[in-house]
Order: structure tokens, then sequence, then C-alpha cells
């Protein structure tokens, strides 16, 4: 699986394919209104995945190559930057009330600022993945787009009460596109430096578990459905462990705990 060429176009397909199925999200929203069983099971799928592929794969790659000053270094550097955009950013906050005291219209849009904070450092760790392991790569990509799908039906949910279905498929759309923005950043960055590709893959999984410990758990906590949020990180433990058997990848040398042999 690894022989297959680590192009930048390969990378920026597979962020267009993950990205694209954010419209599944936001239509199921459409459809089903607010369930909130449905809602919790969701996120706990969309939050198990998350975790996986940054604990599992990213980290794990990263400490290989890098040793665990560097990574932590670098998981602590991208919580940071969420967390910081957390707070400055104008977005909802998606465990609270996300209607009051805007209006429905301003949360609406606040809430696709909210998506695209947490789709930027996915297409960012499914580039650096890709590059690193072409296998690691689609496995990356595949559980993103897989996730995208309930992540994006819990958050459209608050925002399917303005009533205007163009609205939210423009602002699927734009999350969407989130995703190649930041797998470009990702493959911007590597041209730049090749040397800290796993240390951009330690800093992506550092954002996106920051995201989903202060984004998508304090969702599943305002729907107060925690059997379903529990079910469906279950389910999402399961699916991963699928995706690693379809595409397994080879590990690198742990070159961070290599002895130099003298001549």
């Amino acid at each position: 699986m690894d022989s297959l060429p680590a192009s930048p176009i390969s990378v920026m397909v597979l962020a267009f394919l993950s990205g694209g199925t954010t419209l599944i999200g936001v239509s199921l929203a459409i459809a089903l209104g607010e369930n909130p069983r449905m809602i919790a099971m969701g996120i706990g799928f969309s939050t198990g995945i998350m975790v996986l592929i940054s604990l599992c794969e990213l980290v794990p790659e990263a400490l290989r190559i890098m040793g665990p000053g560097t990574t932590s270094l670098s998981v602590g550097l991208g919580a940071a930057l969420i967390l910081t955009l957390h707070i400055l950013m104008p977005h909802i906050h998606l465990g609270k009330d996300s209607t009051a005291p805007a209006s429905e219209l301003r949360a609406a849009y606040l809430i696709v600022f909210g998506l695209i904070l947490h789709d930027v450092p996915e297409g960012f760790a499914m580039a650096n993945a890709f590059l690193s392991s072409p296998s690691l790569g689609l496995l990356v990509a595949l559980s993103i787009a897989i996730h995208n799908i309930p992540e994006e039906f819990a958050m459209a949910v608050p925002a399917v009460a303005v009533q205007n279905r163009a609205l939210l498929f423009k602002a699927a759309v734009l999350s969407g596109l989130a995703e190649p923005v930041g797998a470009m950043l990702g493959l911007v960055a590597v041209h730049l430096n090749p040397a800290l590709n796993p240390s951009f893959m330690a800093f992506a999984a550092g954002a996106m578990v920051t995201v989903s410990a202060f984004e998508l758990i304090p969702l599943a906590g305002k729907y107060g459905r925690m059997g379903s949020f529990a079910l469906g990180v279950a389910g999402s433990v399961l699916v991963y462990l699928a995706l690693q058997a379809l595409f397994p990848h080879e590990r690198s040398e742990i070159s961070w705990l290599s002895i130099p042999t003298a001549r």
C-alpha cells in the first residue's frame, strides 16, 4: 500500500472527497431534525474516531521519529492554538445554547465558523499523514470522511431552525472546503521544511483532541444522552479497527532511539 505515490494531487483529491461528506451530514440534519439520541450517538462516534486517529496513529508515528520531547511540544502547540482560537474566534460554543442571545441567522453563521475551526486541522493531519505514509494517509482520510457525517449532522441541527436550506448547504460547502485548505497548509509547510512533517502530525493530533474536548464532548453533555454517546464511541472503535485492517501501514523506524554504530 505504501507504494502509492505521496503526491500533492493525491492529497488534495482525498481532502476534497473527505470534505464532501459534510453535505451528507447537513442533509441528515434537515431530514431528521433534533433527535437527541441520534445526535449524542453521532457525537460519540465523531469524538472516538478523532481521538483514536490522533492518539493511536499520528502521535505514535511522530514518537517513533522524533521522540517524546519534541512530540509532546508539538502536541501542546496544536492544543494551544485551538484553545486560543476557541476563545478569540467569533463562533458558537456548541455545548451551550446555540441561538441565544444571537438571532437564529447570526447563530447559523457563527456555527459555520465553528465548523471551519474543526475542519482545518483535519485537512492538515490528512496531508501530513499521507506524506509520511500513503496507507496511513488513506486510513486518516477515510476515518475523517466517515467522522464528518455524524459531526456535521450534530452541529448543523441548531442551524436548522433558520429554515433556510440554501444557507445550510452553503455552510456545508464552506466547512467542507476548510479541509482542502488545511491540506494545502500541510503541503506547503512540509515543502518548506520536510523534516518537520512528524512535528506537524503531532501538532494536528493535539489540535484534533482539543476540538473533541472543548467542542464535541460539551455538545454531547447538552443533550444528556451519555449512554448513546458511549454507544457511538464503541461504534467508532469497531470502524477504526476495520479501517486499520483494510489499510495496514508500515511503521517508521524509531530514529530517536537509534544508536550510532562505531565505524
